[in-house]
């Protein structure tokens, strides 16, 4: 028997072992060659010292500076399981033909083998969420009925759109589940702040209570949490924004789901039973499964399947570096209502939810014409569950449109309006979403128009956005909207 080498997001009872156990690396080179946000650390290294607790004498916790140290330390080789990312998954690819890793077995964290997924698209002219999400219903058996969609409907979208409810700043949902920190933690913690006096590690970000689940035990209850108490109100809120209320009814289990402390299918099928047993309406549970074994599971796949390039695709050429205030998470360099309380989110927590993330940050992002890439690489160290195989699809495609089309039929920007509409930001905002000219005019409304000028040949063939390339034509002030955005330069709004 051989020893199972698990990464720190391998960490579920799903990543199985044999007798002689598994060994986890805490590696210092890993974790100072990015300026990660400090509560995504602090998340990681709980969760898998927390592991290495709970697992006793089955594991060994070496903490070196590589990880081919560690295998050096150890002194034996072992088996893994498929890695997450492309440079993790070239390490093993070196450490096999060298002899220190002995096999490489398939992931159990996702629901659909590599395999199979390059079976599903082989031949396909495009690739589509929807046809992938009905395939993974209908293979899961997850509210279908003898292969058609419980409800009549693949999806319930449009009951999942409503705006927040009007004269409240909170949605009437308890709260989320929240962990309590314990000593694993507060060594974690003194372990950061002396590798960061000591320039061992670099980030960004506030430190704060540790907010998502880094156990086993911690996953489920945040998962029954949400599914008994939060569901219900999941779907017809999902995305909406309340600047009182940065958790709203979602999930909080992209975390601990991204640690391998939960495994989808089982998150899916407890939705569902939730749904059969009239505790939770279709909508929601639909919306919410859709996240899971659709969403989730088609971006796993597709940055295994796109070139190792995607990332640097950059189909609308924007080449602007994230400004100082953008990139340290200085909200308080920003008066926009929404956009200071979505970097405070970001700074605070590490995390805001998908509709912040796409019609508020990503949104500002491709109206400015931030580099993609630099982007992602944002996304992907700011945020708790970011990794490298999350960010490059959600931003580099669906985001900001910079695939061309590859992920996304049309690009995710928008005016004012959109936020006025779908969020409580506006009303107290210096900023009128109505006006695109002027001191009191809305970035967000006149970054919209700049950014359907700066790109109208790019886009032009478009259906799906046709319309606004169009409408651009009759605005009267359009000369002085343009120049009135260049002379925004890279300042903070």
């Amino acid at each position: 028997m051989t020893r199972r080498w698990l990464f720190a997001d391998q960490l579920g009872p799903h990543f199985r072992f044999g007798r002689e156990g598994v060994v986890l690396v805490e590696s210092t080179a890993a974790l100072g060659r990015r300026r990660y946000h400090r509560q995504k650390l602090h998340l990681l290294l709980s969760a898998l010292r927390h592991r290495a607790a709970e697992l006793g004498d089955s594991a060994v916790l070496l903490r070196t500076r590589t990880y081919a140290e560690a295998l050096d330390e150890l002194g034996e080789t072992v088996r893994v399981y498929e890695p997450t990312s492309r440079p993790a998954a070239d390490l093993v690819q070196r450490l096999l033909d060298d002899g220190r890793v002995e096999a490489v077995d398939p992931t159990p964290g996702y629901s659909l083998p590599r395999g199979d997924f390059a079976q599903w698209a082989g031949g396909r002219r495009r690739l589509r969420m929807e046809d992938f999400y009905r395939f993974q219903r209908q293979r899961l058996d997850l509210l279908v009925d003898d292969g058609r969609p419980v409800g009549g409907r693949w999806s319930f979208d449009e009951d999942n759109r409503e705006p927040p409810p009007k004269g409240r700043d909170r949605l009437d949902v308890p709260a989320p589940y929240r962990p309590r920190e314990d000593d694993i933690d507060a060594q974690v913690r003194d372990d950061l702040d002396r590798w960061e006096r000591e320039g061992v590690v670099t980030t960004v970000g506030r430190d704060g209570p540790r907010l998502f689940a880094a156990t086993r035990r911690e996953a489920l209850a945040a998962l029954e949490r949400f599914v008994t108490e939060r569901l219900p109100a999941f779907g017809p809120h999902e995305d909406a924004m309340l600047r009182g209320d940065w958790a709203m009814a979602h999930s909080l289990l992209s975390a601990p789901m991204n640690l391998g402390l939960l495994d989808p299918v089982e998150v899916a099928h407890r939705a569902v039973r939730a749904y059969e047993e009239g505790e939770a309406p279709l909508a929601s549970v639909e919306g919410f499964v859709r996240q899971v074994v659709g969403w989730r599971e088609y971006v796993w796949h597709l940055y295994w399947h796109f070139r190792p390039t995607y990332r640097r695709r950059n189909a609308l050429a924007a080449h602007e570096p994230l400004p100082p205030w953008f990139d340290d998470l200085d909200a308080d360099a920003v008066d926009a209502a929404c956009l200071h309380d979505v970097l405070a989110g970001v700074r605070d927590r590490g995390w805001v939810h998908h509709i912040p993330r796409l019609m508020v940050l990503g949104n500002w992002a491709a109206q400015r014409g931030y580099d993609p890439d630099e982007l992602t690489e944002w996304f992907q160290t700011r945020f708790v569950d970011g990794y490298d195989w999350v960010m490059p699809p959600n931003v580099v495609g669906m985001s900001q449109h910079a695939d061309g089309g590859a992920m996304a039929t049309k690009p995710y920007v928008s005016g004012g309006a959109y936020l006025d509409r779908m969020s409580d930001y506006c009303g107290g905002c210096r900023y009128d979403p109505k006006l695109r000219v002027g001191e009191d005019a809305c970035p967000f409304t006149a970054g919209y128009w700049a950014y359907l000028d700066r790109n109208a040949e790019r886009l032009q063939g478009n259906p799906r956005i046709a319309r606004p390339l169009q409408q651009r034509h009759r605005l009267k002030d359009l000369e002085e909207l343009l120049a009135q955005e260049r002379s925004r330069g890279d300042a903070a709004p």
